[in-house]
């Protein structure tokens, strides 16, 4: 049996891709970099106006582009930024021109005959990486942006692509790094009289990481739902009101009866809570199957359930029983339970209430039913939602924060460790070794200790041409 072993591509190559969107457009984009770009745009590019190129510096000039087999010049503009003062840290340059797909195909075809070889997946942004433009927690940010489908990912990706995870944790590594390079420096000396650094201050310090690296642990802690919208489920008896609460949500079109078992199978709807992105669903109510369609929908709502993030448990007295409480309770979603026709119940217009409790994944203690404050009453609703499908997603990000949470819990460990030993007299050599630990955990998160295989796993989730 035979193993290959991961390799990233050659940095030194000149590498090419379509940047842009696939498909027509007014403007197509097609990125080169390397030590090369020059020459191989030459290839293609005649600038409109004979000024001289400079290449240590960047420049945006109009021109044209000789295309094989397209007889006619194609307009185009090219922007060029002299490495290393560019996105990879080498000679980078992109070629605008219009975005039709047969003609930004015949300019790859023409720039990859000219001495470029065709991009990988994220090879734009590893190259910036390795040319130390970039951590791993600002690359993986990146992708993150061009990912989010929603404002509220926008922000949190914009955040991490500006430091909001590295620089904190670079400031953290540097003080460890002086620390036990003062500790090292006490092994080295350990014949004579000189204290670098003292027991009580070793600790404080140690003690000052391990506090911030356990909050950002907590904040890493959150439940993520990666990719895709979060889905709601609403659940309950026959007749419960459901569809009425699903058209009142999300404006949509089930159809309401007051016969029971109208709903025969589900139906969804997408909207916004937010800037979250959810997939609400309206379940066939709870009852026994009488035929085979009826099967068929109470095994499709039973799916739908156990793939839901979050559930409404819906009932018109607020009768909500054991036996159902542990039926929804093992599926692991957050369960909010909503308590309908409260209009009929009071002989007048009255709106849904919104019960949460602990021991279903609410989140607040017991309380009184919370009624709501407008006709229709989904606005308190509305907020309970919100506030729960907020905490539970942060997709593009999701890879990246399971990454940095290993590396970092295990950190913390090394930290207690370290602390522990000194607290207990230990031999120095042995904190020393500990802390030296706890760094190459530091070390994996930000990139500064990294092996090809993962590189490989992050730079290969991103989109050819980024």
């Amino acid at each position: 049996m035979s193993f290959e072993k991961s390799a990233l591509p050659h940095p030194e190559d000149t590498i090419v891709a379509v940047s842009s969107a696939p498909g027509s457009g007014a403007r197509a984009i097609v990125r080169i970099s390397g030590p090369r770009t020059l020459a191989v745009i030459d290839q293609t590019f005649s600038p409109s106006r004979s000024a001289p190129r400079t290449p240590r510096r960047g420049y945006a000039r109009p021109g044209s582009l000789r295309l094989t087999g397209v007889h006619s010049p194609l307009p185009a503009t090219l922007y060029f930024f002299a490495g290393p003062r560019s996105y990879t840290g080498q000679d980078l340059a992109e070629v605008h021109t219009i975005g039709s797909p047969p003609l930004v195909e015949r300019l790859v075809a023409d720039l990859l005959n000219a001495g470029a070889r065709p991009a990988q997946a994220g090879e734009f942004t590893l190259r910036a990486f390795l040319a130390g433009k970039k951590d791993l927690p600002r690359a993986e940010a990146v992708h993150a942006v061009i990912e989010a489908g929603t404002d509220a990912e926008l922000r949190t990706a914009l955040t991490q692509l500006a430091g909001g995870v590295s620089q904190p944790l670079a400031v953290l590594r540097d003080d460890l790094l002086n620390l036990l390079a003062d500790l090292e420096a006490a092994l080295d000396f350990a014949d004579e009289d000189i204290e670098f650094v003292g027991r009580s201050e070793t600790l404080s310090r140690i003690d000052a990481a391990t506090s911030q690296l356990a909050a950002l642990l907590h904040q890493l802690d959150d439940r993520t739902v990666s990719g895709r919208p979060v889905r709601v489920a609403l659940v309950g008896l026959p007749n419960a009101g459901k569809s009425s609460l699903f058209n009142a949500l999300a404006g949509g079109d089930a159809l309401v009866s007051s016969i029971a078992g109208t709903t025969r199978d589900y139906l969804t709807k997408q909207l916004d809570l937010g800037g979250v992105n959810v997939e609400l669903i309206d379940t066939a109510g709870w009852q026994d199957s009488t035929d085979t369609i009826e099967e068929q929908a109470q095994r499709l709502g039973r799916d739908a359930t156990a793939q839901a993030d979050v559930i409404l448990w819906c009932d018109e007295r607020g009768e909500f029983n054991s036996e159902d409480t542990a039926r929804l309770t093992a599926t692991g979603a957050d369960v909010i339970r909503v308590r309908t026709k409260c209009d009929l119940a009071s002989g007048g217009r009255k709106p849904p209430e919104v019960v949460r409790t602990p021991e279903l994944g609410g989140l607040t203690p017991p309380r009184s039913p919370v009624p709501c404050s407008v006709p229709g009453g989904t606005v308190t609703l509305r907020g309970v939602l919100t506030e729960q499908v907020a905490s539970l997603t942060r997709p593009a990000l999701a890879p990246s924060q399971s990454r940095c949470r290993h590396h970092i819990a295990t950190c913390v460990d090394h930290l207690r460790a370290a602390h522990e030993n000194l607290a207990s007299n230990d031999p120095p050599e042995l904190v020393a070794a500990t802390l030296r630990a706890a760094l190459d955990q530091l070390g994996e998160v930000t990139g500064a200790v990294y092996t090809n295989d993962l590189l490989d796993r992050i730079f290969s989730r991103f989109c050819i041409g980024k």
